[in-house]
């Protein structure tokens, strides 16, 4: 079961890259992937990680939220192209 998540969190890295790397992804999409991958990686949050599940909580918020913007502005047939179903 971990090795099918890893497998999935992979898969999902990679369809973000190739996303922010597209020529026809808009820049403010590839601005919100940036941000939302330097948010889960920094150690600043808006709600401290110290607090009891609520630290936990805004990175579990924030961060798909930010993806989910992002991909609003990528056209249909740019996801379908990097998450492989273009081919």
């Amino acid at each position: 079961m971990l090795k099918k998540a890893l497998a999935r969190v992979r898969t999902e890295v990679l369809y973000y890259k190739a996303l922010a790397a597209h020529q026809r992804t808009p820049r403010v999409s590839k601005w919100l992937i940036g941000l939302a991958v330097i948010y889960l990686a920094s150690p600043i949050d808006i709600i401290p990680d110290f607090i009891p599940v609520l630290g936990q909580l805004d990175d579990l918020v924030i961060v798909p939220f930010l993806i989910w913007l992002a991909l609003k502005f990528i056209p249909e047939d740019v996801r379908r192209e990097c998450r492989g179903g273009g081919r």
